[in-house]
């Protein structure tokens, strides 16, 4: 009996987390399906219209352009992020030399620098390297701002990879190359899923330095082609939530498809064995 009400319980909770969690989601699809005057006529309502005209009118405003680009650097940014952050992960955990720790500790350091502070020296040194106004521009600050956190996360799982592979794999004749990328990186499979997840979230949904990079509109990333719905003295809600709506579905068809792999690897190592 004990057992049934802990599991009513649980169900419970996770039902009533389930409405607060996904309601939002639900509102800004159905706005996104209201005109303009069905939105200020009844705007809490989820069901007084269903027009995909907003549809339409956002991919005339170009959002499929803003679309291609966000997804073009957040996949180039988030491969690199991956391959960097595994590879600095490995020798710092496996490797003894002097400035092993060191250099952990520079990577520490590197996520109590506010992000925001760097934008004028950011945007300096693109002036100077002649990548300004290009996509690649952001590339640069992604990559940097990401790979402290992700360095941390994945070296705690190098940590928790039993040494013996190595010591196996080293008697074979295994270089510490072959190693790397035969035994211990496939292993990191869900921390790699879990710092992906992260970081695509960041770079997807990245405003500031998209704003004082990038200037051209056929060159702006998706959040910076929201702007497009703000008029002088309106804003277009519905068709916002057209956006919104489009730009979320990635990061939920990532998160589904990889879920299994990201639960793993915020789980893993919170059990000794």
């Amino acid at each position: 009996m004990l057992l049934l009400t802990r599991r009513v319980l649980l169900h419970g909770l996770a039902i009533v987390f389930l409405v607060f969690t996904g309601y939002p989601f639900v509102y800004m699809a159905a706005t996104s399906l209201k005109t303009q005057q069905q939105f200020f006529a009844s705007p809490v309502s989820l069901l007084s219209g269903f027009h995909a005209d907003n549809y339409i009118q956002v991919f005339k405003l170009g959002i499929g352009r803003y679309f291609a680009n966000s997804l073009l650097i957040s996949s180039v940014c988030l491969l690199a992020i991956v391959l960097l952050s595994a590879m600095v992960s490995y020798p710092l955990v496996r490797m003894r030399f002097k400035l092993n720790r060191p250099i952990f500790y520079l990577f520490l350091a590197g996520m109590m620098i506010p992000v925001h502070t760097t934008l004028i020296p950011v945007y300096i040194l693109t002036k100077q390297i002649g990548l300004y106004d290009t996509l690649w521009a952001l590339a640069g600050p992604y990559i940097a701002f990401s790979l402290p956190i992700s360095v941390i996360i994945l070296t705690q799982f190098v940590h928790d990879i039993p040494r013996e592979l190595d010591e196996a794999a080293t008697v074979d004749g295994a270089s510490h190359a072959r190693l790397f990328w035969s035994i211990l990186f496939p292993l990191l499979t869900p921390a790699l899923a879990t710092v992906g997840i992260y970081n695509f979230i960041h770079i997807w949904n990245e405003f500031v330095f998209g704003l004082v990079l990038i200037t051209t509109p056929a060159k702006m990333t998706l959040p910076l082609g929201l702007r497009a719905f703000y008029g002088e003295f309106s804003v277009n809600v519905p068709g916002i939530m057209a956006t919104l709506t489009l730009g979320t579905l990635p990061l939920l068809l990532g998160y589904f498809f990889a879920q299994e792999k990201v639960i793993g690897g915020l789980s893993a190592g919170a059990v000794k064995g």
